[in-house]
């Protein structure tokens, strides 16, 4: 078996040879102290992001069979975006800097995580208007700048009477990015004032989400139209954080999850069964929105911070529910005795089904690079 083959074995409760081992990813920081210690030569693994030839030389030097986050991405942000910029330099030595969604933030050249944001140009109808439902129209373009990354040559197969492109040696997995439903308009607005939005002008984030969640469907149409075949939907949202989400729960469920539904069944029409979402966070009540509206795998599943597991949710929901992540990525700072005891837990979790683990977020750069060797080599002892 490949890996694509063991990983959708794994989520369909499919016999597999061996549990792929997986990962999400490396921050640039993770990245530079391994060079500073000997490890790796960037400029021999350059260019360097998900599924490039450079990070998949490190996936394999660490352990790892690869990176879970293999995906076809349409442009379904507004475009063009807008043009990034320095607005002011605060005497604190902080940047205000416009981002390419219309968010102001602050920067500094020492920030390693997500730059707060301080204002934003879209503020309500005139800006809306005016800068971005011109930048939110559907065109072809949209799909076809985007790349299918694959080992092998596009080729073509016939399944049931149906034609569709397929990498020769598909390995790993692809999945088709479905866009961001609501995410994504709180990176143009903001979490507050989307909520004094809804209160101010319920009709107007209406249209937003509509029209949004329209770009959405159009991307995930013209892309399942070229023929390709894809593997896994997926979704992003990160619209929750430690304590709960960023939404009411029953704004998702009656606003947006009508569009969730619309682009899974297309989706499903050609032949995509598992559709993931990527949202960091408590997310414990917007679980059953998602699985209601077709969203069938949770990525990541948090256990840092307050130790999320997929255990309670597949007691609640059964086994329509399917899982990656919940890797405690934290244990690659302390010792192998910390990383036998994760892979312990993980045991209980693997033989749930429908689970694959993987580390929630990207690799941080307090990783110690004997210990996430280390884990590779326990993992494929523990599972084969």
């Amino acid at each position: 078996m490949n890996d694509r083959e063991r990983i959708m074995a794994v989520l369909n409760y499919e016999e597999y040879d061996r549990l792929p081992i997986v990962h999400f990813g490396f921050l640039r920081a993770t990245l530079e102290k391994w060079e500073m210690e000997g490890h790796i030569d960037l400029k021999e693994l350059d260019p360097i992001g998900d599924a490039t030839p450079g990070e998949e030389l490190l996936t394999r030097r660490l352990g790892f069979d690869c990176n879970y986050h293999r995906v076809f991405s349409p442009n379904s942000h507004i475009d063009p975006p807008f043009e990034q910029r320095v607005l002011e330099v605060t005497p604190e030595g902080f940047r205000k800097v416009l981002t390419g969604n219309g968010a102001i933030v602050l920067d500094n050249d020492d920030n390693q995580s997500i730059s707060p944001h301080v204002d934003h140009i879209l503020k309500g109808r005139k800006e809306w208007e005016e800068e971005f439902l011109p930048r939110m129209q559907f065109a072809q373009e949209r799909v076809d700048g985007a790349q299918v990354n694959c080992n092998g040559e596009m080729k073509r197969f016939d399944e049931g009477g149906r034609e569709f492109l397929m990498c020769e040696d598909r390995d790993p997995q692809i999945l088709l990015h479905g866009g961001s439903l609501y995410g994504k308009l709180r990176d143009y607005l903001g979490v507050e004032n989307l909520c004094y939005l809804l209160a101010d002008d319920e009709p107007l984030v209406d249209e937003m989400i509509e029209v949004n969640a329209e770009l959405c469907y159009r991307c995930t149409e013209a892309a399942l139209a070229t023929g390709v075949k894809f593997d896994i939907g997926h979704f992003w949202e990160d619209i929750a954080f430690k304590n709960g989400p960023l939404v009411n729960p029953q704004v998702l469920r009656d606003k947006v999850g009508p569009h969730y539904r619309r682009i899974t069944e297309l989706m499903g029409r050609h032949g995509i069964d598992l559709v993931s979402l990527d949202c960091d966070g408590l997310i414990d009540s917007l679980v059953p929105i998602w699985l209601e509206n077709g969203v069938n795998v949770m990525f990541p599943i948090e256990v840092g911070t307050w130790e999320a597991s997929l255990e309670p949710w597949r007691e609640k929901y059964g086994k329509g529910l399917l899982g990656v992540g919940g890797m405690n990525k934290k244990i690659f700072a302390r010792d192998y005795a910390a990383v036998d005891v994760e892979v312990e837990r993980l045991r209980r979790l693997v033989d749930l089904g429908g689970f694959l683990p993987c580390m929630d977020h990207r690799i941080a750069g307090d990783a110690e690079w004997e210990n996430v060797q280390y884990y590779c080599e326990q993992m494929r002892k523990v599972f084969g």
